[in-house]
């Protein structure tokens, strides 16, 4: 990737909970996503382009939750150690972090917060953010979930490319990562 001032690299979710094989919803293969990612920071970081992290940060009782109704095993919970970024992750000093999810609300984007119940998205301040942006890289966990949100919504403003190698699929159901990609490429991101 040729990173440059204009480029934001959006690191989406390198968390305990995810990256770890301990973690309460780990990703297969989401700790070895962390060194391809830390090359792409200091990459990017090295160019002067803009690093932005994200980490989901729900309060302990959510409906995206599912002991209140959600999909999803209790995870990233404000203040845990699953929530805080895998200690292999080279977290930047001055980076831009996004806590997605504070509310209660389904924090799959970094651009956009949905509300579990009424589906209603309110924006996360992301986007502004990113002025004088014109590209947008993205990696982490997990490719079929919050990294294809993040892009998806990315590509309505800016030229997006996500690394698969920097990404590790949930695969919930089989086939969700083809199925993510394809729709990140109907959306118009190029998924390298």
């Amino acid at each position: 990737m040729e990173y440059n001032k204009s480029t934001a690299l959006i690191v989406v979710d390198v968390q305990n909970d995810f990256a770890d094989p301990d973690g309460s919803l780990y990703v297969e293969g989401g700790e070895d996503a962390v060194p391809l990612i830390n090359i792409e920071i200091e990459e990017a970081t090295a160019r002067g382009a803009t690093v932005v992290y994200t980490q989901d940060w729900h309060p302990e009782v959510t409906p995206h939750f599912q002991k209140y109704g959600g999909i999803w095993p209790v995870h990233c919970v404000a203040g845990s150690k699953g929530a805080e970024f895998h200690p292999d992750l080279k977290v930047i000093d001055d980076a831009v972090i996004i806590r997605k999810g504070v509310g209660g609300e389904d924090g799959y984007s970094a651009f956009n917060l949905r509300d579990p119940e009424t589906g209603e998205e309110t924006p996360t301040g992301l986007l502004d953010r990113l002025q004088g942006i014109d590209q947008v890289v993205v990696v982490g966990l997990a490719l079929d979930y919050c990294v294809k949100e993040t892009a998806v919504d990315a590509a309505g403003q800016f030229d997006t490319t996500v690394l698969a190698n920097g990404c590790r699929p949930v695969n919930l159901e089989p086939g969700d990562a083809a199925r993510a990609v394809a729709e990140m490429v109907s959306a118009g991101v190029s998924v390298a």
